[in-house]
């Protein structure tokens, strides 16, 4: 059968919704049980102010990650600022996005405009905007928030076709001509400074603050690095007395689809002034200072590298395998690199005898840099790479939340033990029940006996003794008997079948003894309105057919009845008294043939009423099935969330969630029904009455189910087990009694250990995977309570060639690890020797890939 279209759209549309707020539903779960004590997790929170400066339209959607994730996992986030300057009109979105928008934003971003990957946004730029960028329009143009800026520098940067081939070269020169963009930037960054200081209470100290600059190696923006870099610490620094800057470079290997050519040679011309920017004897001059005058004031950057320490983050590892979720997913590694430089200590006497029982390290900036630094003195890249096991919130919530309605739809499936005798009577079927209706539609006897004050015929006894009943019917009445007996007998009572022939009533009447019996159901009333073997349909139908049989008998015998003579009937005859013997045969007539008459509309009528309940029990059962079936399908909705949750986690982690969860939610169930009765999921404060829920939308059902779980199941002790042991259950919850494959604790050790350095893979691809500088730093976040923690910090300690760090937070659902390696130059990295023939390609072509000044400052392309 083919599903009409508007109907589809809808059960797509209601599928749409429904998946919505379970995924927000399991992003609460998930985001409660980071932040609250619920778990035993707490919050780390950073020493220093932060700054995060985003440059490029490309980068943009970073901006609203690490805005999350930073939310989620320091303390001190509120006082953390965060600059975005682009481009893009775009740019002054009232609100940051989320993760996952921020994620399909740049996906949908890539597939729609092939150029971007090439040169971002730069497309479409139309006249009128052309005319605002002379003019200085939007140098003052941002938006802002209480802790993130937008600001949208006026230049030119969008192309109507393909990039130009002096694209760069004209973002940098038209930044310079327009005194109104410096301005505006100039206004900006005080701004931000002005709010960062006001976050001072936040801090444990005011003296320095860190500043995370992060663009992409493509984007044409990032030729004025120097100039936004340079202008952001002078103005800083009149507020702090150290101004600490480090760079992200995120490079994009997987989106280079469409527009490869291009993105490669400007990523790689991007590299190559970074090389400069990051030599010894890099100098910096220019007059970036605007006073609110006009004047500018020279920034000067004496011979040293431009920043403290530069990383670079691509959306492909060193082992040449694709990053799931791309470049955005490299957030995470920025925002655990920043809060590694900038923790606050908090330590107690018990975290500092741990510490030094393990020998773990703690992180020093300086001494990783000096290690980074190559033999010929030269300045070292850094990479790094991020991976985390931890309790999968997300799948456990949902999990939960559907073993949970799998048992109360059970509970609403399950048959009562009736006889069919008991089901009849609770739609009203029963024989007594079906008869007090019928007497209820029939007229009074009085009104029946009342048929003998009509008028008769003048008629001797004599000429109808010879007569048929029914012929001496018509000579005493001719048509008045029986249209008397149709207008004040059948008549009123076909009325009353009418209206109770509209008005539902078999259905009010289930609803009426539902609240008598709340355990029967709409999943009761389909099986008993199917006409099945043993449903009350089919007894309903037995019933129609024997009492078609008794009213067709009834017919026959009123027939016969008015077919017997006069003479032959019973009636009592006086002597020379006609009119007595008339009237003695009137009796007869109303006892003989309209009283049976009566007795004939009451089966007609009868077998009439059970025809509408069954047409009435169709109509339930149709109607019944389409709320079973919005039910059942809310079931196969939420295991199917569940199991994409699942699929969606790491194949480790996630194993066994359904199983598991599944054993843990009966416990949960049973416990709790042994201490507040089987009814308390029924009771009006949680579910209520689920049929009635199930009549309002499975929208409604959905957001109670969801407050219950939460309520009565989410917060229980056994869902708040250390991550260590609530993997080790779940790993062993298949195994079976006596079984040689049981986990033990320190297999599981060993393989959380493997499966964190495994992921935990660099994100960068170096031509030679041991280069000669190769420097690593290994470190673990994790609560110091954790076994695991210190199985990790002694793991491999008479092996191990890097320096191993532990940072002890207050957590207990998960340990995660930070893989940082250093000490190779940007020519060894994979993406710059690919890009090298682009560029070559490009530049023979005309294209003009840096600044003016700046081409013949660069080293030998090697």
């Amino acid at each position: 059968m083919n599903v009409p279209i508007n109907m589809q759209q809808k059960e797509n549309g209601m599928q749409h919704v429904l998946k919505r707020e379970l995924h927000k539903y399991a992003a609460r779960y998930a985001t409660e049980q980071e932040r609250q004590g619920s778990q035993g997790d707490g919050r780390s929170s950073i020493h220093y102010p932060a700054l995060f400066l985003f440059v490029g339209d490309l980068v943009k959607p970073a901006v609203s990650a690490v805005h999350d994730i930073n939310q989620l996992k320091w303390d001190n986030e509120d006082g953390v600022v965060y600059v975005h300057i682009g481009t893009d009109d775009a740019s002054n979105a009232s609100n940051a996005m989320n993760p996952v928008d921020a994620v399909n934003a740049t996906n949908s971003f890539h597939h729609d405009a092939p150029q971007s990957s090439a040169y971002g946004s730069m497309m479409n730029m139309d006249a009128s905007y052309q005319e605002k960028a002379r003019s200085g329009y939007g140098a003052a143009s941002s938006h802002e928030n209480a802790q993130v800026t937008y600001h949208r520098l006026p230049l030119p940067t969008r192309q109507a076709q393909r990039p130009s081939k002096t694209l760069r070269k004209d973002v940098h020169r038209s930044f310079h001509e327009s005194g109104e963009a410096l301005f505006g930037l100039n206004r900006t960054m005080r701004r931000v400074s002005t709010r960062i200081a006001e976050y001072g209470r936040l801090y444990s100290s005011f003296d320095r603050i860190y500043v995370t600059v992060i663009t992409r190696a493509d984007d044409p923006l990032n030729v004025l690095l120097p100039e936004i870099t340079k202008l952001a610490e002078t103005i800083l620094a009149q507020s702090f007395k150290s101004v600490q800057t480090d760079l992200h470079v995120l490079v994009s290997e997987m989106e280079q689809v469409d527009s490869f050519g291009y993105a490669s040679a400007a990523g790689l011309a991007f590299l190559r002034e970074l090389d400069y920017m990051q030599s010894l004897d890099y100098k910096f001059s220019g007059n970036l200072l605007v006073t609110e005058d006009g004047i500018s004031i020279p920034v000067n950057h004496p011979a040293a590298p431009l920043f403290d320490l530069v990383y670079v983050l691509s959306d492909k590892n060193e082992r040449g395998t694709g990053v799931p979720g791309g470049w955005i997913e490299n957030a995470e590694i920025i925002c655990r690199i920043c809060l590694l430089k900038n923790r606050k200590q908090e330590e107690s006497h018990e975290d500092r005898a741990v510490i030094a029982s393990t020998g773990a390290n703690t992180y020093n900036n300086t001494s990783f840099k000096n290690n980074i630094r190559t033999t010929s003195d030269q300045h070292g890249y850094a990479s790094a790479g991020f991976a985390e096991v931890r309790r999968p919130n997300k799948p456990i919530a949902l999990t939960v939340l559907y073993h949970l309605y799998r048992y109360l739809l059970a509970r609403m499936q399950q048959e009562p033990d009736w006889s069919i005798k008991d089901k009849m009577s609770f739609f009203g079927l029963d024989v007594s029940s079906v008869e007090r209706k019928v007497e209820g539609l029939l007229p009074s006897e009085d009104l029946v006996s009342g048929m003998s004050g009509i008028m008769t015929h003048n008629r001797s006894f004599a000429e109808i003794k010879p007569l048929s009943l029914r012929e001496a019917e018509r000579a005493l009445y001719g048509e008045g008997a029986e249209a008397y007996f149709r207008e004040n007998v059948v008549r009123p009572v076909q009325e009353r079948v009418r209206e109770r022939s509209s008005s539902g009533s078999l259905r009010r009447q289930a609803e009426q003894s539902h609240m008598e019996h709340p355990e029967v159901g709409y999943f009761q009333w389909v099986a008993w309105s199917d006409g099945e073997p043993g449903s009350v349909r089919e007894a309903l139908l037995a019933l129609i057919r024997d009492k078609s049989m008794q009213l067709e008998s009834a017919r026959e015998l009123l027939e016969q009845r008015q077919q017997e003579r006069v003479e032959d009937q019973p009636i009592k005859r006086a002597l020379f008294r006609d009119k007595q013997n008339v009237r003695n045969l009137i009796d007869c007539l109303l006892e003989r043939v309209y009283e049976p008459k009566v007795d004939l509309l009451r089966l007609e009528n009868e077998l009439h009423l059970l025809r509408i309940y069954d047409t009435e029990m169709e109509e339930l059962n149709r109607y019944s099935r389409q709320v079973t079936s919005s039910l059942e399908a809310l079931e196969r909705t939420l295991r199917g969330a569940a199991e994409d949750s699942i699929a969606a986690a790491d194949e480790y982690i996630g194993q066994n969630v359904m199983e598991y969860y599944g054993r843990v939610t009966e416990e949960l169930i049973t416990d709790l029904e042994a201490r507040r009765g089987r009814d308390v999921w029924f009771e009006d404060r949680y579910m209520g009455d689920m049929n009635q829920l199930a009549t309002e939308g499975s929208e409604r059902l959905l957001a109670r189910l969801m407050e219950v779980c939460r309520a009565l199941l989410l917060s229980a002790e056994p869902l708040r087990l250390p991550f260590e042991e609530e993997l080790l259950q779940r790993a062993n919850v298949t195994i079976t009694y006596r079984d040689r494959d049981v986990l033990t604790r320190d297999d599981l050790f060993r393989r959380l250990y493997r499966t964190l350095e495994d992921q935990a893979v660099v994100r960068i691809r170096v031509f030679d995977y041991t280069q000669e500088h190769r420097y690593e730093e290994k470190y673990f976040f994790g609560d110091h309570h954790s076994a695991f923690m210190d199985y990790a910090a002694h793991a491999e300690e008479t092996s191990r060639i890097y320096k191993l760090g532990v940072v002890y937070e207050e957590r207990s659902s998960g340990v995660e690890k930070l893989n940082l390696m250093g000490g190779f130059h940007l020519e060894d990295l994979m993406v710059y020797r690919n890009g090298k023939v682009y560029y070559d390609s490009y530049t023979e072509n005309g294209y003009e890939l840096h600044p003016a000044d700046l081409a013949e400052k660069l080293s030998p392309l090697g």
